[in-house]
């Protein structure tokens, strides 16, 4: 049987409970004795820890003792407290070269190849809403679109209406305002739309012609645009853009899968609900299969910001350049000015959900957040929902809010999204889908119509986290392929299209 108690490194203050503990349990292998009860995922004093002492687990400092913590007492917020202290960024220090498998012998998978060569993983109609006035019209014309309407087109995977709450009332020219078309951009033209329809108001900020010029979009049989106020109303509307969709459908029905290299997918990382666990068994699990993918030329996006603040040096050592690494902290003290004066994330204090999963910080929570991006160099920093035309691991500026940052990731160019939780978190997301990695075994097996894949097997010390890796990858490449995500199957992601709201509404 495995342990109780799990060291994650010799040099560890503090020991995780691999499942409850009860008061006053002996655990004579690591010479303590339970001073009170402890939820799995939760962290142990291994010896004493006095008042000001560093706090260390995966030989990193999470925080400091608030007061002096005795062997065998829960480790918590009750008694850590958060310090600010200074991170050597050594820009580029750990950079080692990737073994890139040789092109001919690289994995693959069955894609949609586009005409400018792009590969998608699925194959939706898009329906876009310049402002929150016409979003009600495109979701009327999403649902006409019913399975039995697209009986006919099997290779279509949906009509889909990405709705958003914004495009007036909203500052511009501005980054806000910058932002925003660059996401409805982004998803419009992303490889997974085999079509779109952008539909406005009329008398909004985000004038449908507008955004189609600042934009470089190219109207034509494959981008339609139709704004209310010309057409004619709501009906109208309504009316015309089932009529365009209908034009639209037996083209996107002519697209055949073939197989082509992993090299071509683009995965976004998310975590959310996380706990105690994440960073022992999904989240350095996952780390390990884009290792993978990155020696087979694919390309991994973490993002994310505040969730990687306070461990950003462990990303700044990986940079290629200290441009690159420079760009990230540039990011992080843009939210530092950002989130001033606020109770957020970034400035400590975690979710009620990951706090009874054991994190007690930002700090616990980041270090096992960034294990997502594996170990391969740092090769960029871009901002929310820019073109990612980087191969290997970058980074893309967001909140850590999952819908926000996901919507980014996909506008950027995902085409698949590999989301961690512990606690169960039930996203999903179109026209990218979401493949979900349980930390735990207890938590996939009561929620396992959500969840894809159980790396609660590290944990029950039936896989490596390598084995676990290499099962993941695999995963990746069949999803991919259009076999469907559990988030799929559950017909999620229809309302998880959320542009970041970044400046005032006025």
């Amino acid at each position: 049987m495995p342990s109780p108690l799990i060291r994650l490194h010799a040099s560890d203050n503090v020991l995780v409970a691999r499942a409850p503990l009860a008061l006053g349990q002996e655990l004579p292998e690591f010479g303590v004795r339970l001073r009170a009860q402890v939820p799995a995922g939760h962290k142990i004093a291994a010896r004493r820890i006095a008042a000001g002492e560093p706090v260390k687990k995966y030989d990193a400092v999470i925080g400091v003792a608030a007061r002096d913590i005795e062997p065998g007492e829960h480790v918590h917020t009750h008694n850590v407290e958060l310090r600010e202290f200074d991170r050597d960024p050594a820009f580029g220090a750990d950079v080692r070269p990737v073994a890139y498998v040789p092109e001919a012998e690289r994995a693959t998978f069955d894609g949609i190849v586009r005409a400018d060569g792009r590969v998608g993983t699925r194959n939706f109609i898009g329906l876009f809403s310049s402002v929150n006035c016409s979003a009600t019209v495109i979701q009327k014309i999403a649902a006409h679109f019913t399975p039995e309407r697209l009986a006919a087109y099997p290779n279509v995977d949906g009509v889909v209406a990405f709705a958003q709450t914004s495009g007036c009332g909203m500052s511009s020219p501005s980054p806000h305002f910058d932002l925003l078309r660059r996401t409805i951009a982004g998803t419009a033209t992303h490889p997974n739309i085999a079509a779109a329809l952008v539909v406005g108001l009329g008398c909004e900020r985000n004038q449908v012609a507008d955004l189609v010029a600042s934009q470089r979009l190219v109207p034509g049989e494959t981008l339609r645009t139709l704004v209310m106020q010309e057409v004619g109303g709501t009906r109208a509307t309504i009316a015309a853009g089932v009529a365009a969709v209908e034009a639209m459908l037996p083209r996107a029905n002519q697209v055949q899968r073939q197989r082509v290299s992993a090299a071509h997918l683009k995965i976004g990382l998310e975590c959310g609900g996380s706990d105690g666990f994440s960073g022992i068994t999904a989240n350095p699990a996952l780390g390990a299969a884009m290792d993978i993918l990155v020696r087979h030329g694919g390309t991994a996006i973490l993002s994310e910001t505040p969730e990687i603040h306070g461990v950003e040096h462990l990303l700044t050592r990986r940079a290629i350049s200290p441009a690159v690494g420079q760009k990230l902290l540039d990011r992080l003290a843009w939210w530092e000015q950002y989130t001033r004066g606020h109770n957020g994330q970034f400035n400590g204090v975690v979710g009620p959900g990951n706090q009874a999963g054991g994190l007690a910080n930002i700090v616990e929570k980041s270090l096992g957040s960034a294990m997502k991006g594996g170990t391969t160099p740092l090769r960029a920093v871009y901002e929310y929902a820019e073109p990612i035309t980087e191969s290997g691991f970058v980074f893309m500026d967001s909140p850590g809010y999952d819908p926000v940052a996901t919507t980014g990731q996909i506008a950027s160019g995902a085409n698949l999204i590999c989301f961690t939780t512990g606690r169960g978190s039930m996203f999903g997301s179109k026209p990218a889908p979401t493949i979900k990695l349980a930390t735990n075994t207890p938590m996939y097996t009561r929620l396992e119509e959500d969840m894809d894949i159980n790396c609660g097997l590290v944990l029950d010390g039936e896989l490596s986290i390598e084995q676990m890796g290499q099962r993941i990858f695999e995963h990746i490449l069949r999803s991919a392929s259009g076999q469907r995500t559990k988030s799929e199957l559950l017909g999620l992601g229809d309302h998880e299209f959320v542009p970041w709201h970044l400046g005032i509404v006025s």
